[in-house]
């Protein structure tokens, strides 16, 4: 079965699949830029408030495929260097999109599967689901933001023990770590994201993606320019028509009825 990313909508959610299950939804160049350009047109489509990224079946994604890696040993450097390009463009397409992206994993989010988690606003995560960093079970180093989002995450020692030892890591572990947002029964992570989702679908997109953008700067940013940006994003959204529905919405005690 050829290698895929699906997509459907449900409602104003943009469901997309990791579909490659002969190989645990391994991934590969293709599919780095089948999920750059989803999201660029995520982002275009006033229709799409929210993007749920799963895998098909029973895991989420294995990451990348040892074969093929084995196989790059043979090709000059930048050849898997611009696979790596590829993983990366993704990455970065989930943190800069203007849309809340939640991630629903059932089963296994391995390698560069953990790294599109890690990159994601919100995650579900079933409870036999596991998440592992194994790259130094192989003698490899991490790639997809790993060591970046874990170190922000995660006190330095848990950090480094996920990384270096390949340790496995449960829902609960990274609930606890908040790292995962929920919890769900064995099968229902799809239905719990697109819950979730749907609750963001009814708030205003322009302040979600304030948030977003200012969530991702925030870690870089000296305090002073990013109180500035904050009141700028303020300001913007107030002065947006959703800004005076959502007021006048809350003074009335009814649901406010959002635009784009």
């Amino acid at each position: 079965m050829t290698p895929q990313l699906k997509s459907h909508a449900v409602g104003c959610t943009l469901v997309l699949t990791i579909s490659n299950p002969d190989a645990r939804n391994a991934l590969g160049p293709e599919m780095y830029a089948a999920g750059v350009e989803a999201l660029n047109t995520a982002q275009d489509n006033p229709e799409v408030r929210s993007v749920v990224l799963t895998g098909e079946g029973p895991w989420f994604s294995a990451g990348g495929n040892l074969q093929r890696l084995l196989s790059n040993r043979d090709q000059a450097p930048e050849v898997q260097a611009r696979s790596i390009d590829g993983l990366h463009s993704w990455v970065d397409a989930i943190r800069t999109c203007g849309k809340p992206v939640l991630a629903a994993v059932e089963g296994a989010a391995a390698g560069a599967g953990f790294s599109l988690v890690l990159a994601c606003d919100i995650v579900v995560a079933a409870s036999d689901a596991r998440f592992v960093m194994a790259y130094s079970n192989v003698g490899l180093s991490p790639d997809g933001g790993a060591t970046w989002h874990l170190g922000r995450m995660l006190p330095r020692q848990a950090a480094s023990a996920l990384l270096m030892f390949g340790d496995v890591a449960t829902a609960a572990q990274l609930a606890h770590w908040g790292v995962v947002n929920q919890v769900s029964s064995p099968g229902q992570a799809l239905t719990e994201a697109l819950s979730l989702a749907e609750r963001l679908n009814q708030r205003s997109p322009p302040a979600l993606a304030s948030i977003k953008e200012l969530l991702s700067a925030s870690a870089g940013q000296a305090l002073q320019p990013h109180l500035n940006a904050e009141r700028d994003a303020f300001v913007a959204n107030l002065h947006h028509p959703n800004g005076g529905e959502g007021i006048r919405a809350f003074l009335d005690k009814r649901t406010p009825n959002y635009g784009d």
